[in-house]
């Protein structure tokens, strides 16, 4: 019975990213660019330029948080397991036309992220914790001009903020490599999540700053490396994503073949999931910003969905080079990419599950800190309370799962949030504000107070 249901609600997702969760994005992501005459691509010198300017500056606003902390804190929940191991999963099943797919829903993606980022900062509030509120939650309330939205919402972002695949990944991922009991695994990471997330934005953007940048360089340096090694296969390996992406894959090695549709499939829902678009999660951690002018922080935003979508190519044309995706037999998706960087690096079963505990445990953490400001939108005095025991119970539990249905329930979740929060932002359309010709410098309209 148990095994009937979960298998019901995968034919549910499957269905759901290879036509509605696809047509959304498609649809939405296409009007944004169309409307704002390519804004993703015209505007990246700008966001260079507003990245390398908050680098430089310290914040004066005793209200909010750093721009580039919570900047860092935004990319922290958005790098993790998914650029590693749930990229390589669908390179397994949907075959190397997948990538192709992750780059057009980055593309069209961006323009989500910018739009979901300028409504949750142009309705959020301030608390009573020196802080703001703020993100899909709030803008919601004034698209559907009712609070019940609002709190569907909530209640799923409370499900998806108890990060149950990643949370996952990395137990077993700890556990295997270093010969350490499970349950002990389990326990000291909850401790350690808890810890940061409990802290608010301050501490989880501090964290993030400290480990995702050195962490980051040092796998994409190492994907570089085996992907420089491999230059002569690499025209053939893009003629081969090109050509898959539009026509179906037949079964080679211990890669069973796919479709058309099954390669969109992977690459959208992987992508989506990967860079959070339309989810709703990222709105409510940039919301955080001490940064007056609302849009260069929704600019920043921007540039997050491109490193992680740098980090997800890497990573397929790391695998794609060197062949070991078709291996035969399949070797699992979690030691591919391991496997990929021992031919060139030792000391990969130490370092691997090092990385993967870095960028997981920034993404369980901002994850979390989300989950606990919706639990505390759903009810002020005890959301938080509940929402610690809830999330305790949850990630305990499906830490003895197999990986594949923590995943489901993740993307179920992702799937209801996705068409509420796209609907919430086509709604508000004309009150985005995509600045094509307000080319300001955010050092003449953001001295953060900003």
């Amino acid at each position: 019975m148990f095994e009937l249901c979960f298998s019901f609600l995968s034919s549910v997702d499957d269905f759901f990213w290879s036509y509605i969760g696809f047509s959304l994005i498609m649809l939405l992501g296409l009007y944004f660019t169309i409307k704002t005459g390519v804004f993703q691509l015209r505007s990246l010198p700008s966001v260079i330029k507003t990245f390398f300017y908050f680098l430089t500056s310290r914040s004066l606003s005793k209200q909010g948080t750093h721009p580039l902390k919570v900047f860092f804190a935004s990319v922290g929940g958005m790098v993790g397991v998914g650029n590693i191991v749930g990229i390589v999963t669908a390179l397994q099943i949907g075959g190397p036309g997948a990538i192709f797919w992750v780059w057009v829903a980055t593309f069209l993606g961006a323009l989500i992220k910018y739009s979901e980022v300028f409504l949750g900062l142009k309705y959020r509030v301030s608390n009573d914790q020196g802080g703001y509120d703020g993100g899909a939650i709030y803008f919601l309330k004034k698209a559907f001009n009712t609070r019940y939205v609002s709190i569907i919402a909530s209640v799923l972002l409370c499900i998806y903020g108890a990060e149950v695949y990643q949370f996952s990944v990395l137990t077993h991922s700890i556990s295997v490599n270093w010969n350490l009991n499970h349950l002990l695994v389990v326990f000291g990471l909850l401790f350690l999540i808890f810890f940061a997330a409990i802290g608010g934005i301050k501490r989880v953007g501090k964290i993030c700053s400290l480990l995702m940048p050195f962490f980051t360089l040092c796998y994409l340096f190492m994907c570089l490396w085996v992907v420089g090694h491999h230059l002569t296969e690499l025209p053939t390996v893009l003629g081969e994503v090109f050509k898959m992406a539009f026509t179906n894959h037949a079964a080679v090695g211990g890669f069973t073949g796919s479709t058309l549709m099954l390669a969109l499939r992977q690459g959208i829902s992987r992508s989506v999931y990967s860079a959070d678009i339309g989810i709703g999660y990222d709105s409510i951690i940039q919301s955080e910003t001490s940064a007056s002018q609302i849009i260069h922080q929704a600019r920043l935003s921007m540039l997050g969905v491109w490193i992680d979508s740098v980090i997800c190519t890497l990573t397929l044309l790391a695998v794609l080079c060197t062949g070991l995706w078709k291996a035969n037999p399949a070797i699992d998706s979690f030691l591919v990419i391991q496997t990929v960087l021992s031919l060139y690096f030792p000391y990969q079963s130490f370092f691997m599950p090092l990385l993967l505990f870095v960028l997981i445990y920034s993404t369980l953490i901002s994850y979390l800190f989300v989950g606990f400001k919706c639990a505390r939108f759903l009810h002020q005095k005890h959301g938080e309370k509940t929402y610690l025991i809830f999330s305790v119970a949850f990630l305990l539990l499906f830490s003895f799962f197999d990986q594949s249905k923590a995943l489901l329930i993740m993307s179920l979740s992702g799937c209801l949030l996705l068409c509420i929060n796209l609907l919430g932002i086509f709604r508000l359309r004309n009150e985005i504000e995509f600045s094509l010709f307000k080319q300001e410098s955010p050092r003449k309209t953001d001295a953060l107070s900003a």
